[in-house]
């Protein structure tokens, strides 16, 4: 599906990734649906586009609340005529801390919002995308629901739902005209531990030069053009394109390889 003379609704569109998905699908010609509940995250965006901020609308709502997202949806098609694509982007991290020492609140607020929220936009946005000629959802995983990582255990398999989550509506509009993307980042450089509320592990400077992140544009250049082709899988970043081939072939490695980085970092 090419972007350009679309509506994209984009949910954690108020800052990082989401931020940078709106402002380059605005560039290719989109119209633009920003979903996020930080009101004013969603303000900084509609602000950094600028004069491209005619076709943006900004949507103040909990993805975790299904009961508030159908009169969300018919604000956005009130606004902008329909909707043709879904970009399932919002999420957090959880506190680094192991399965032993983490709250039982802390894991089902991360299941909410990266998993159920998912689901939630999707069921929300399914009945509306149907009838279009061609539409597409990407949904946003991470190098985690492939790999284990210590410290962020229940958010890789919350991320990991989503891969199969994915995989398997995919397969079940394989007949419709909706495409079903899944991205897989690697580190990028956002704020995602400010906006899910976590202490990040201090890394010491010695080993930084280790840990090469991936530009919000670049992850978001590269969903686009995944949206654009139809594609199955994109992996984003070379940490996670060679951390997948290693899984293929060797998983018990790639495991230990995350293991002993964070080892280090949270004390295993």
């Amino acid at each position: 599906m090419i972007v350009a003379q679309k509506t994209i609704a984009i949910t954690g569109a108020g800052n990082g990734i989401g931020r940078a998905l709106a402002l380059h699908l605005l560039d290719k010609g989109a119209r633009v649906a920003c979903i996020d509940k930080d009101e004013e995250g969603l303000h900084k965006t509609e602000m950094e586009a600028g004069s491209l901020a005619v076709r943006i609308s900004s949507h103040a709502v909990d993805i975790t609340q299904s009961d508030k997202l159908p009169a969300m949806v018919n604000q956005i098609i009130h606004q902008h005529g329909c909707i043709d694509g879904l970009i399932n982007n919002a999420g957090i991290i959880q506190p680094f801390t192991t399965v032993k020492n983490i709250s039982m609140q802390d894991i089902e607020k991360v299941m909410n919002i990266n998993f159920f929220g998912t689901v939630n936009m999707t069921r929300a946005m399914l009945p509306h995308l149907l009838p279009r000629r061609e539409a597409h959802i990407l949904n946003v995983c991470s190098m985690g629901a492939y790999v284990p990582v210590p410290g962020q255990v229940f958010y890789g398999a919350s991320k990991a739902a989503v891969k199969l989550f994915s995989e398997g509506l995919r397969s079940e509009l394989k007949q419709t005209g909706i495409g079903v993307t899944v991205a897989f980042p690697g580190a990028v450089s956002t704020e995602i531990t400010l906006h899910s509320g976590v202490t990040p592990p201090e890394i010491p400077a010695s080993k930084l030069k280790n840990y090469s992140q991936t530009s919000p544009l670049q992850v978001a250049e590269a969903m686009v053009k995944g949206i654009e082709n139809n594609a199955y899988h994109i992996f984003i970043g070379q940490d996670a394109k060679w951390m997948d081939i290693l899984y293929r072939l060797n998983p018990a490695l790639a495991a230990q390889m995350i293991q002993r980085k964070m080892r280090d970092l949270l004390k295993l």
